[in-house]
């Protein structure tokens, strides 16, 4: 740089000259001392050179400034491309784990399962997208064998589906967490062991769905409609009872049709929503102890074939009992503005008492 064009040689030469000017104008005046004007020169000249120091430290400032903004930008791109590779490898795992889910080879499947679940617990994103890949592989047609089987295809095949459920749930949040509540859909699925005890649940579609052994929904809340429409509780490899003790349906519960081949348990669970039963079929005990029910309940030719306590807490001012049924010879138990009306066949209606 060529010292005409400095900004410093330039402040040095009007301090100088401001120096020279206001120290000779005072001089040029009697009254003033040589010291007094040398002095004021010199704070006159001085004042030059702090306003140039005052310059500087603000074109430094800015200079930093625009620096600390470049390097965040550029932070903030590289965070943008680690996230970019993140998704795009995340993206590549996913698709390769349902990739193996069509492997011929049961601990493939298995492997493939858990990696999907890994994934959706490191991206959260995910859990939704994983929990649909997981319940589309429980609805694959399976022909359960309803007992041990000396097929080891079968086998393998069912310990596969095993494990998915449990990922289910394992992937499921907690009935109290502040968490998101994911949606299932196991329309038409064969199903062993489900036990999704204490989730928090979305949405639940079970239509048409085999239930084989003990179902656990126990403790859950489920936030989203419920639809067991026309599905089926069945003994598996043990006894199949269907527990739902102290569980919570905020929205709709719709159980028509569904044939429940063993014991049922409601006990101490609350339907927020619409609660339909109508054509269901309890071929076992039922125990509906302290249900609340507090919008409607449509128990329209719901037959109770087992001893059946209907004892509901609090029962809606909607309530259907057209063709309900019962077995005489069963310990039954009715609210008290409830009766039996007998029937030819051994059977009685549940009607509501008049007045």
């Amino acid at each position: 740089m060529k010292l005409w064009r400095s900004p410093l040689a330039w402040t040095f030469l009007a301090s100088v000259v401001l120096l020279l000017g206001v120290g000779g104008w005072l001089l040029a005046d009697p009254a003033t001392s040589r010291s007094e004007a040398l002095k004021t020169g010199g704070l006159a000249g001085g004042a030059v050179v702090a306003l140039y120091a005052l310059w500087l430290n603000d074109r430094r400032r800015r200079v930093e400034e625009r620096r600390q903004d470049i390097e965040r930008r550029r932070h903030e791109l590289e965070a943008q491309r680690a996230e970019q590779d993140r998704e795009r490898v995340a993206d590549e795992r996913f698709a390769k784990s349902v990739e193996l889910l069509g492997h011929d080879a049961d601990q493939v499947r298995v492997g493939a399962l858990h990696a999907l679940a890994g994934l959706a617990r490191s991206r959260p994103d995910y859990t939704q997208t994983v929990l649909d890949v997981l319940c589309s592989y429980l609805r694959r047609p399976f022909e359960h064998p309803g007992s041990p089987s000396d097929d080891p295809e079968l086998n393998r095949e069912l310990t596969v589906r095993l494990t998915a459920q449990r990922l289910v749930s394992d992937l499921l949040p907690a009935r109290d967490a502040d968490a998101v509540a994911y949606d299932l859909d196991l329309t038409g699925a064969r199903l062993e062991y489900l036990n999704l005890a204490g989730k928090l649940i979305g949405g639940l579609l079970l239509r048409y769905a085999s239930l084989r052994s003990t179902t656990n929904l126990s403790g859950c809340r489920f936030t989203g409609g419920v639809y067991f429409t026309a599905a089926g509780t069945t003994t598996g490899r043990q006894v199949g009872y269907f527990r739902c003790r102290g569980a919570v349906f905020e929205s709709r519960a719709w159980f028509s049709g569904t044939k429940f081949a063993e014991s049922v348990d409601f006990t101490g669970t609350t339907f927020a929503g619409p609660a339909n039963f109508k054509d269901a079929k309890f071929a076992e005990d039922a125990d509906f102890t302290d249900v609340v029910v507090t919008e409607s309940l449509d128990l329209r030719r719901t037959s109770f074939l087992g001893h059946a306590d209907l004892r509901f807490a609090s029962l809606p001012e909607s309530v259907s009992l057209y063709n309900t049924l019962v077995r005489t010879e069963k310990d039954v138990r009715l609210p008290e503005a409830w009766a039996q009306e007998g029937l030819p066949d051994g059977k009685a209606r549940v009607v509501a008492k008049a007045g």
